[in-house]
């Protein structure tokens, strides 16, 4: 519904209330007046009774929880209350003579008592109920809301379970040699992989917040050298195979080499020109001329 919408809808509401408080007020002060109310107390007398009903209405559209039942119970006490004193007033005439003066209002003596503790009552718990609704009203809070964030999709995205007060900085990846080519880079990719699977930290431990510190710059120098010294190593191992196979008589191709360590032929190729330029040099033999000599 529109702006427009509701606000002819509260005008209609209010119109509807103003015309019920001006039936039941007669009512209500005819019946002050029977109790022994004056001119000015029986004016007031209704806006004590169906007044409340009127504020404990409002305090159920803004309070919550158990000041909203409370404020629940304040309505549905006093309707039946204002309903009964203009049940009352319509079933003894002599309520109607505005100059009768005080009248009983059952011929019953106890139900005459129990109407006039009851009218006389009203005007007590208004004070009472009424100052503390309008304490509830003015110390209620409407809860903050948390709007959710929404990703570049428009999507809410999920809040994550921990957060770090100072957020772990990411390690360092080692440095890469110019004259390297893109397997090695998938072999650096692979051994820092499996070297954080070794360091992955136990789940059932507590988190903590770390710092970018001297200690994280030593972790990264570490772990810079492990990641070389594994490079290293397999670079290592292809030339000792390759010169094995060579002894052999049987020296593997670059791409058997390659494939055999995980990386591509050219990789394979660079080791064995770095395995033939580390084989010590070897004699020359020459063929001799016997019948020369």
């Amino acid at each position: 519904m529109n702006r427009k919408g509701r606000v002819l809808l509260v005008l209609a509401l209010v119109t509807v209330v103003a015309m019920a408080f001006r039936v039941s007020w007669n009512a209500l002060r005819d019946v002050a007046k029977a109790i022994g109310a004056d001119a000015t107390a029986a004016l007031l007398y209704p806006f004590v009774v169906d007044g409340l009903m009127a504020l404990a209405l409002v305090a159920t559209l803004v309070l919550t929880g158990n000041d909203r039942r409370f404020a629940l119970r304040v309505l549905a006490t006093y309707t039946p209350a204002s309903l009964v004193l203009n049940y009352v007033h319509g079933l003894v005439p002599a309520l109607h003579n505005a100059t009768a003066g005080r009248v009983r209002l059952a011929q019953w003596d106890a139900g005459n008592w129990v109407l006039v503790l009851l009218a006389s009552s009203l005007p007590v718990g208004s004070i009472y109920f009424g100052s503390d609704l309008v304490a509830k009203v003015l110390h209620h809070r409407t809860p903050a809301v948390i709007e959710p964030v929404c990703g570049p999709d428009g999507r809410e995205s999920a809040h994550a379970p921990h957060t770090l007060a100072h957020p772990e900085p990411a390690p360092a990846t080692a440095a890469v040699d110019t004259t390297t080519d893109a397997p090695a880079l998938e072999s650096s990719a692979l051994v820092t992989a499996r070297a954080e699977d070794v360091r992955a930290p136990d789940p059932h431990t507590p988190h903590t917040a770390r710092t970018p510190d001297t200690e994280s710059v030593d972790e990264e120098l570490r772990q810079a050298q492990f990641e070389e010294a594994e490079l290293e190593r397999m670079r290592q191992d292809a030339r000792r195979a390759y010169a094995e196979s060579a002894q052999a008589g049987r020296p593997l191709s670059a791409r058997a080499l390659g494939e055999a360590f995980g990386m591509s032929e050219s990789w394979g190729r660079k080791q064995i020109l770095a395995a033939r330029d580390e084989e010590p040099s070897r004699p020359v033999l020459r063929a001799v001329d016997i019948a020369a000599v």
